[in-house]
């Protein structure tokens, strides 16, 4: 029995029905992990105690024996903290926070490679000033062969090698920012 507050008169706890509709949610990501590469995996916050427990799942074949392995994986998963849980039902949601970041990213690093390639040197000093860090001989070149392949109709290789260059340039810039975020929120440090 749950029982009621007293004073208010509100239940106690969850109802038997929400505490099942949980768990089934909780089975359906569950079923989600299970259905995914090792490479997408890797890219998804899971928690360290999981990635055993989805592998086995993975590995069994049998549908009875897949299907309580399943279950076991929603059990653990239940035993992690909500804050986690959170963040992978997030990170698996496409309409989710962390999807449109990821989106929003892309949509920079291309606008950034056309600039490159319409506006030549002027982007490039432009992208330099915001990206110290870049590789300014790298980008001419590859922003040279990608024109270069679009007169000659060839391959868009040299395209794509640009725009993992940026990526490159542009996530690592914003992951060593948010490193020193993280860092000054520890430390204690506040700066004016």
């Amino acid at each position: 029995m749950r029982g009621r507050d007293e004073e208010t008169g509100e239940f106690l706890s969850p109802s038997r029905s929400q505490n099942r509709r949980e768990a089934l949610e909780t089975l359906a990501l569950g079923e989600k992990l299970v259905s995914l590469t090792e490479a997408q995996l890797a890219k998804l916050p899971v928690p360290e105690a999981l990635l055993p427990h989805i592998r086995d799942c993975k590995r069994i074949t049998s549908h009875v024996a897949h299907k309580r392995q399943l279950a076991f994986l929603a059990k653990q998963m239940r035993r992690e903290d909500d804050a986690a849980m959170d963040a992978l039902r997030d990170a698996l949601d496409e309409n989710g926070e962390a999807a449109r970041r990821e989106i929003a990213a892309m949509h920079r690093i291309e606008q950034w490679r056309e600039r490159l390639l319409a506006d030549g040197d002027s982007a490039l000093a432009e992208l330099l000033s915001e990206y110290p860090g870049a590789d300014r001989q790298r980008l001419r070149q590859l922003a040279r062969n990608t024109l270069e392949e679009r007169k000659r109709n060839k391959p868009p290789h040299s395209f794509r090698e640009l725009y993992r260059e940026l990526r490159t340039v542009m996530l690592g810039a914003n992951e060593a920012d948010d490193d020193l975020e993280d860092n000054d929120e520890f430390s204690g440090d506040e700066r004016d």
